[in-house]
């Protein structure tokens, strides 16, 4: 970035050295110290200043010190500063050597005392504009370094997210292309109802994954239709009853999270049954939060088998979505009644 044709860097360069040379001039006039010759040593101190700190930046940046560790970084720092000072103070010292012979009626001061002294002033504002300036870098790469966390949490959401609906998409066509198949020699008829069907969910699907979450009314509309395609296939050993709350249909929900569910209570608990059962779809607003659950006829062990992706994904969806604000359970409520619960935050319409 630059302003005016002037970079970042020798802006704070020409304003850092012209604050140290305003604070030494208040200080002259404030104790009525003012001279020529302290002028024209402070004048010559601060463009020797300039050229030694440019030259130990080049050095830090040729050799790379900023990306070194920080334990690394401290003794750098103090060796850069020793160094580049002790190149200050011999050339301050021998200017105002030479200076002091030409207008110095008295007896100068010992090269060595004089030396000792600039040696001193040299470290301290040097070791100042270091610190100062790995600070900067260190502040700047702490940030970035930040940033690209940030990011790279995002994408790996993103990319858990996309993952966990690619394997749930085609787990659930499967299932209902299964159901098709056995009804095409049946009834003919009510196996084009059902491709009616599918292609209204495969519609529906194909939208939800556009985004992270959906309106829950449409999610309910896409487990309608996939129990009428279920219904087909287990005609009365399926029966389905809806406890919905109308304002819990606004609400928004992880998408195709309520159909896994209900897949999953129709697989691991109405399937097993010789007699059937009943899937039970409640959904309400409840103590600030939406609280979603599906019941069937069955038994928890019936869920725990190898091939359960369903409810990992929905664990795992609801963690990357809502962190721990989002509760899932299921629990044999119970016997013979198996009960999945998910409560997450409302959603900000």
């Amino acid at each position: 970035m630059a302003l005016k044709g002037i970079s970042r860097y020798w802006l704070f360069q020409l304003g850092g050295w012209g604050l140290f040379a305003l604070i030494n001039l208040f200080f002259a006039f404030l104790f009525d110290q003012v001279s020529e010759s302290g002028t024209c040593r402070l004048i010559f101190f601060i463009e020797m200043g300039l050229l030694v700190s440019h030259l130990m930046r080049e050095a830090i940046k040729r050799n790379h010190y900023l990306l070194r560790p920080v334990n690394q970084q401290i003794p750098i720092l103090l060796g850069l500063t020793l160094f580049f000072a002790v190149l200050l103070a011999m050339a301050a010292t021998l200017f105002e050597n030479a200076y002091r012979l030409r207008l110095s009626k008295g007896e100068p001061l010992p090269f060595s005392l004089v030396y000792i002294s600039n040696l001193w002033g040299a470290f301290v504002v040097l070791f100042i504009w270091n610190g100062i300036y790995f600070m900067w870098h260190y502040i700047a790469k702490a940030r970035r370094h930040q940033l690209d966390n940030l990011q790279l949490e995002g994408l790996v959401k993103e990319l858990e997210l996309k993952t966990i609906k690619a394997h749930i998409n085609p787990h659930f066509i499967f299932n209902a292309l299964n159901s098709i198949r056995a009804l095409i020699d049946e009834n003919p008829d009510r196996a084009r109802t059902a491709i009616t069907e599918l292609s209204n969910i495969l519609r529906s699907s194909l939208k939800a994954d556009k985004g992270e979450t959906v309106a829950f009314a449409d999610e309910l509309q896409i487990v309608k239709d996939y129990l009428a395609l279920e219904n087909m296939r287990f005609e009365d050993r399926l029966q389905v009853e809806y406890q919905i709350d109308a304002e819990s249909l606004q609400q928004t929900v992880p998408p195709m999270m309520l159909q896994t569910l209900v897949e999953n209570a129709i697989k691991h608990g109405i399937s097993k049954q010789v007699n059937g059962g009943v899937v039970r779809i409640k959904s309400q607003v409840v103590g600030g939060r939406h609280v979603l659950s599906i019941q069937n006829t069955g038994y928890l062990n019936g869920y725990r088998s190898k091939d359960g992706f369903g409810l990992a994904s929905t664990q795992d969806r609801l963690h990357l979505l809502y962190g721990s604000k989002a509760q899932f359970r299921i629990t044999q409520v119970q016997e013979g009644l198996v009960e999945a619960t998910v409560s997450i935050p409302l959603s900000l319409n």
